[in-house]
């Protein structure tokens, strides 16, 4: 008999005995999202982090998200708001603005594309969700992870998980998810259409920008200051020329670290416990919704440019007006050179897409102002 106590004792010790249904159903959507990454190829820098963080937090009795374990302290650096201004950091370093300065008529893609923030907003609130929980669950359609968890954190915590994984992993899908209403909302004849070279960019215009808009977006929202401000320096970094080793740095190695952090700290908050519910499903369909009504606002918004400056934009742009920086601009350029081989749109695409982060940075920051959170 003792035997046998020692040996139910042991059991009940270990990980296999106190599996759950819903731990395994988190662990199965750790392991396509790692598939993702690796087999499709869908920026697996954020699918394959992501997916071990699935899981590892669904494996029971390893402690790695209790305080003092190894998930916690790193999901502290989501938690305390510290991960997302340093990704923003690594993104203004690697950015060129040029694209944006060039021809800022795109700016009005980069707002068209951000309807799907509006349009989940107002379906979260008719499900029952508090404005300031549908305000973190519009955010995702901005297609911002960063920005996502900072209005997330501020607004709705306790929904942090749910909207962050939305966010990013519909980022890490906009290859699969963009395509086909690229091809359903723009005729063929559209989508081979040639752009003209841009305008070239000055040094000074690249250096004046980024201090320009750390001036103009932070006296406006101050609320949204440590991301614009982190994005901007990183950028004027990169265009002040005297310091390249740093900005290599910032837009390479240290990116990538941040990333691979932020990616499996988002992934741990993937347990059976906060997932497997009928609220998480809500929260990822209204995200999908965002994602695919973003895209085609973008898409329709280009098409009616197009026609008003006789076909001089290739409406495929649009659909980059959505704030995934570079992904959303190398989805419009792939389904582009499928019509025309010679048609190269990833630097047409990078004003809207540019366009996109600033746009979903004050929708945010509209956000957080009007319903009072600094």
């Amino acid at each position: 008999m003792e035997f046998l106590r020692i040996l139910r004792v042991m059991a009940d010790a270990t990980g296999i005995y106190n599996f759950s249904a819903g731990n395994l159903v988190m662990i199965c959507f750790g392991i396509l999202f790692i598939y993702f990454g690796i087999k499709k190829r869908y920026e697996p820098f954020l699918l394959v982090p992501l997916g071990i963080g699935a899981i590892l937090v669904n494996i029971p009795g390893t402690g790695l998200m209790d305080v003092g374990g190894l998930l916690h302290f790193n999901y502290l650096g989501v938690e305390k708001v510290i991960y997302p201004p340093l990704i923003f950091l690594g993104v203004g370093a690697m950015t060129d603005f040029g694209p944006l300065i060039a021809n800022p008529s795109t700016i009005i893609l980069g707002a068209a594309a951000h309807i799907g923030i509006f349009i989940a907003l107002v379906g979260a609130k008719l499900l029952g969700f508090t404005i300031k929980e549908a305000g973190a669950i519009g955010i995702i359609g901005g297609a911002d992870g960063p920005m996502a968890i900072y209005v997330s954190t501020k607004l709705a915590p306790h929904l942090l998980g749910q909207v962050a994984v939305s966010a990013y992993s519909y980022m890490a899908l906009l290859p699969l998810i963009q395509p086909p209403i690229m091809r359903l909302l723009v005729p063929r004849r559209e989508r081979e259409l040639a752009m003209e070279q841009l305008r070239p960019v000055s040094r000074r215009e690249k250096i004046v920008f980024p201090i320009m808009m750390i001036i103009l977006v932070n006296s406006l929202l101050p609320p949204i200051a440590p991301l614009i401000s982190c994005l901007m320096l990183g950028n004027l970094i990169r265009e002040s020329g005297v310091i390249e080793r740093i900005a290599d740095t910032l837009g390479g190695v240290f990116l990538d670290i941040v990333t691979v952090f932020i990616a499996v700290a988002i992934g741990s908050t993937m347990s059976a416990q906060n997932f497997v519910n009928l609220k998480t499903l809500e929260i990822v369909v209204l995200g999908l919704i965002a994602f695919c009504t973003g895209t085609a606002g973008g898409l329709l918004a280009a098409r009616i440019m197009c026609k008003l400056s006789g076909g001089k934009i290739n409406p495929l742009i649009g659909s980059a007006g959505i704030a995934a920086v570079p992904m959303a601009a190398r989805v419009s350029h792939t389904v582009g050179i499928e019509d025309n081989p010679y048609n190269f749109l990833i630097m047409y695409a990078m004003g809207p897409n540019l366009a996109g982060v600033l746009g979903t940075a004050v929708a945010g920051g509209i956000m957080l102002t009007l319903l009072g959170v600094h």
